[in-house]
């Protein structure tokens, strides 16, 4: 007869469904009593872990007050870090041709707030996009995610300095705090780098460069150039 059957047929499956749930809720409450009584074997271990992370993440994320220099003719360093370059290179999108190059390597035990190294306004915050090779390169600016941030200087209008923020392999994240047209004190905190990074620092001509590779500088704070 048409259709013969089919009323069990559904009846069956509703029976094997109905298994499959009960098992499934048996499997799931067996796994979870499991689960319940390991996490609550390790609950000391699992908050001594959260404990020694949080620990870290106000350690890696402190942010000293710098002690700003007063001299006007001064540069300070827009990072804390280690100084590994000291050259000449061509910066033509912003300072228009050669200028002086002050490279900063941040290891992941350095402060990562930067900061303005003069007093003046935000002309330029240019992203650009790239890789995220080791920032111990000190070519990385050529090929890695970068923030470009040009300062018109307050002193010298018609100076301009720039901070070229870099990424690294495990610094990924650049997070500036200024905008095009903002107004910044010299050692006012401009941004922040994630986990190891780099910072250069770009000088028009006409500062005298006063670190040398392998100084170890102050954010906001290390006289880095000054006006000659």
């Amino acid at each position: 007869m048409k259709h013969a059957g089919k009323a069990g047929r559904a009846a069956v499956r509703m029976i094997y469904t109905a298994l499959v749930v009960v098992l499934g809720l048996i499997f799931v409450g067996a796994l979870a009593r499991l689960l319940g009584h390991l996490v609550a074997e390790a609950a000391g271990l699992l908050l001594g872990l959260w404990a020694v992370f949080a620990l870290f993440c106000v350690w890696f994320f402190r942010d000293p007050q710098p002690r700003v220099p007063r001299d006007a003719d001064a540069i300070v360093a827009p990072a804390h870090g280690k100084v590994d370059v000291v050259d000449e290179i061509e910066e033509p999108s912003f300072l228009g041709g050669r200028c002086r190059r002050v490279s900063i390597f941040l290891s992941i035990f350095d402060v990562h707030v930067q900061y303005a190294p003069v007093a003046g306004r935000i002309v330029l915050r240019r992203h650009t996009a790239g890789q995220f090779l080791n920032a111990m390169r000190t070519d990385s600016a050529r090929f890695n995610e970068n923030v470009l941030i040009g300062i018109e200087s307050a002193e010298r209008p018609d100076e301009r300095i720039g901070v070229r923020l870099i990424a690294g392999l495990i610094a990924r994240r650049i997070v500036p705090w200024v905008q095009e047209g903002d107004q910044v004190a010299r050692g006012e905190r401009i941004s922040l780098i994630r986990f190891g990074s780099r910072v250069d620092l770009y000088l028009p001509p006409g500062y005298e460069v006063v670190v040398r590779p392998g100084d170890r500088v102050r954010g906001g704070e290390t006289i880095v150039a000054r006006r000659t």
